[in-house]
């Protein structure tokens, strides 16, 4: 075996066939470095010099990557490539899992949209990386089907539309899919990045409904958002935070009355920056 897989040849065909024979390589699985190009002098000649090592794919690439990242964050964890044919699957494997996660997935998501940059380094097409850990993204799809269900029937009783709290493309894919054959309600997802959100409208709504008429960002104060996780008090500064200067929490001066508030259901889950969009 050459010393550092460096081979030498009379031209640097001859050195790159030399190289290849000897590690057992086809030239697509090889990564090919010329050092020295051979030529002829007066007196001898200089041979052509190469480096051959075996390309690494790019699942390998992103999961070396997803490697040092957690090194770095002092996790003690190991990835697994589970599939790199149509998308790119990884699986952290740890026995400390909620650093992994992270808080709804953000620490996951922020793993997954750099292991995704890695993996397409030098490709014309876009592969899809998705990483997991304990199938916390099957569990999350699970919650959000039935979070899609819930809130459905919810705005068909109210006659009311009603939205979710802001999700990535991917999420919101998901709630799209899971009420597309729901006779009784449509989606749209409404807002921008990063605050895009979806909206469950029912057929039965009622025309006059304010939420019909403007998006959740033209909310005015009062409104509470209803989610599947537990409240944790009265925080001032939120959107039930008083209104006006007066005590009490009564605007002050004469204002135009409210309209009929839209309800705002869900939950912020994490997934990182997948290529659909909705």
């Amino acid at each position: 075996m050459a010393e550092n897989n460096v081979f030498t040849g009379r031209t640097v065909e001859e050195a790159i066939a030399e190289g290849l024979g000897v590690l057992g390589l086809t030239r697509e699985e090889a990564e090919i470095a010329v050092l020295e190009e051979g030529k002829k002098k007066l007196f001898g000649a200089v041979k052509a010099k190469v480096q051959i090592t075996k390309k690494v794919s790019d699942a390998k690439r992103a999961s070396d990557f997803v490697d040092e990242l957690l090194e770095i964050l002092n996790i003690s964890a190991v990835s697994e490539i589970v599939d790199e044919e149509e998308n790119i699957k990884i699986d952290i494997k740890t026995t400390n899992s909620s650093r992994v996660i992270g808080k709804h997935g953000d620490v996951l998501d922020a793993i997954q949209t750099l292991a995704g940059a890695v993996a397409n380094i030098g490709r014309n097409d876009y592969k899809k990386v998705v990483v997991d850990c304990e199938n916390y993204r099957g569990q999350r799809e699970e919650t959000l089907r039935e979070l899609a269900e819930k809130l459905a029937k919810k705005a068909v009783e109210k006659g009311r539309k009603m939205t979710l709290e802001p999700m990535n493309p991917y999420e919101r894919r998901i709630i799209h899919s899971a009420l597309a054959n729901n006779a009784d309600v449509k989606t749209i997802s409404e807002g921008k990045e990063p605050v895009r959100y979806i909206a469950v409208i029912p057929n039965n709504a009622n025309p006059n409904d304010r939420g019909l008429k403007y998006g959740r960002d033209d909310r005015r104060g009062g409104e509470r958002r209803f989610n599947d996780r537990k409240p944790r008090g009265d925080r001032r500064g939120r959107d039930d935070r008083p209104r006006g200067g007066s005590r009490g929490g009564r605007p002050s001066g004469g204002g135009a009355k409210r309209g009929k508030k839209e309800i705002i259901f869900g939950t912020f889950l994490g997934n990182s920056g997948a290529k659909e969009e909705e």
